[in-house]
């Protein structure tokens, strides 16, 4: 194991420990704790002129200390937020021996620390609302210096960016960072809300395997790993859209999944390698009902999480405010770029991108050439919510022809921001058809292509069987979540997001004080 060398201050915090053993006093006593109240109760509920809350209990970090002769204060922060709590020596050592203020609190104990305080309500003469502490108690030793951060009139100053420290040690980040502990209360409103709208419409939340011997449903290079016992490699899924789907087959009128999907591909502001999607499908509509099902969706997640279908991202104010505008994917380009790119083959595909100086591959079909122009020339244009639709079908391998155009698919994808929030189909439900669509995507692996699908036979088996005619919808939780809460790296609304492994062998850099 890699020698992890110790501050100054680390090593006096486990002399403090030893001592406080030496005393009799339990650095990490037994977890019990008799908690009655958090601090925004305690702000909402006390009243003065009825000095109420004269028996509370309440347990927290401190935060910061000013240490004077036989009173002192401390600042504590539990879950809700900080409150201020005096302690006075002769209330928490009511006889002779003052050990416990005198040497514990005064010099035993570290901002830091995890404490319980039984008291009571009170205003001080300052006029700020403060604990009075008559019993204190260590619950956990904090080893760690935390770096200082000040906070006034109930705002953050020096708040700690260093994106090192906060992603990796996420632990830190809530504690110093208050703030960031908001975002991830509303990434559970979203989910929450987004339940309930589902429930309402008579859907069924579903699980699907994880692990899979084929990785279907996208087009996305896979991790795979190995299963002892069969001897087989197996897939961490890229997608649950097949077997959702599966279940259509099996007679639900409609179901949705919250999913972990893993996808062996880049790492940047907007993707991370595992991420959450909820993906839903609803037998007997179309993807024309999808988009207005979901644009009210969206609309009623912003109200519920904002108060307003307006928010702030970057230096944009996103509307979702229902309906969103609607747009084909050949429109699109050709509005962008002048270029036609009904009809165009490969070659003249390839000469497109040229002309239009978009890099490409040799190893590209069509789907992902025109992918490559719409990303370049309409993607970033897309700040208020859109629906691109009627994609090629080369570009959409799962999704059912027009109904009035068999060369383009009833498919939609939703642009907020410059960047895709959804995609949804009309389910191509025909055996036939999806088995020439999972041929067409082998023949551009065989030619290079590493996010092309597999075939899944199984699935081409049970649309045999009979799909009723369907539609479906992914959309990532991950972008939603930084769209709703104005956050513009998608590190910031995943609470672990992938890093490099740390070296635990080097000396701890962060410049840490009290």
């Amino acid at each position: 194991m890699a020698h992890i060398e110790l501050s100054e201050q680390e090593i006096g915090r486990r002399e403090s420990m030893a001592k406080l053993r030496e005393l009799g006093i339990e650095p990490y006593p037994a977890p019990l704790y008799p908690v009655n109240i958090d601090t925004d109760t305690i702000k909402e509920e006390f009243k003065a002129e009825e000095n109420n809350l004269q028996d509370i209990c309440i347990a927290g970090r401190i935060m910061s200390r000013r240490i004077m002769g036989a009173a002192s204060f401390i600042e504590l922060q539990d879950d809700c937020g900080r409150i201020q709590v005096y302690i006075k020596r002769d209330d928490i050592c009511s006889g002779e021996d003052k050990t416990m203020y005198n040497t514990v609190f005064k010099k035993l104990l570290d901002i830091g620390d995890i404490v319980g305080i039984k008291g009571f309500a009170f205003i001080t003469q300052t006029g700020q609302l403060s604990i009075h502490a008559k019993e204190l108690t260590l619950l956990s030793k904090s080893l760690k210096v935390l770096p200082i951060v000040k906070e006034s009139d109930g705002k953050i100053h020096d708040a700690v960016t260093d994106p090192e420290l906060r992603y990796r040690q996420r632990y830190v980040d809530l504690i110093i960072n208050p703030a960031v502990k908001d975002v991830f209360f509303k990434r559970t409103k979203i989910m929450q809300v987004m339940r309930e709208y589902f429930n309402e419409a008579g859907c069924l939340e579903v699980e699907t395997p994880i692990l899979q011997s084929i990785p279907g449903g996208a087009t996305a290079r896979p991790f795979i790993t190995h299963h002892n016992a069969l001897d087989i490699p197996l897939y961490l899924r890229i997608a649950n859209e097949l077997y959702l789907k599966r279940l259509i087959v099996g007679g639900f009128k409609g179901v949705y999944e919250f999913a972990k999907d893993f996808r062996n591909e880049g790492m940047d502001k907007t993707h991370n390698p595992e991420f959450t999607c909820m993906e839903i499908y609803v037998a007997y509509k179309d993807y024309i009902w999808m988009m207005e099902f979901i644009e009210k969706l969206i609309e009623k997640i912003a109200v519920s999480v904002n108060g307003s279908t307006k928010v702030k991202v970057g230096e944009n104010e996103i509307d979702f405010k229902a309906p969103y505008r609607r747009l084909t994917l050949r429109d699109a380009i050709k509005e962008a770029t002048n270029i036609d790119i009904a009809g165009l083959n490969i070659d003249e595909l390839r000469a497109a991108c040229k002309k239009l100086n978009v890099e490409y591959e040799e190893s590209m079909g069509e789907g992902k050439l025109i992918d490559a122009i719409f990303g370049e020339y309409c993607e970033d244009k897309l700040i208020q919510p859109t629906f691109i639709t009627d994609y090629p079908v080369s570009m959409s391998p799962l999704t059912k022809r027009h109904r009035d155009n068999p060369d383009i698919t009833e498919r939609f994808e939703l642009f907020v921001g410059g960047k895709e929030l959804c995609n949804a189909y009309s389910e191509l439900n025909d055996p036939i058809d999806q088995l020439g669509r999972f041929e067409e995507q082998a023949r551009l692996k065989d030619a290079g292509d590493d996010e092309a699908m597999f075939i899944d036979y199984d699935f081409v088996r049970a649309l045999e069987y009979g799909m009723p005619p369907t539609s479906g919808l992914g959309m990532g939780i991950d972008r939603l979540t930084m769209f709703m809460t104005g956050q513009t790296t998608i590190q910031d609304v995943l609470f672990f997001p992938q890093m490099r492994p740390e070296n635990f062998g080097k000396k701890d850099s962060s410049t840490e004080q009290e």
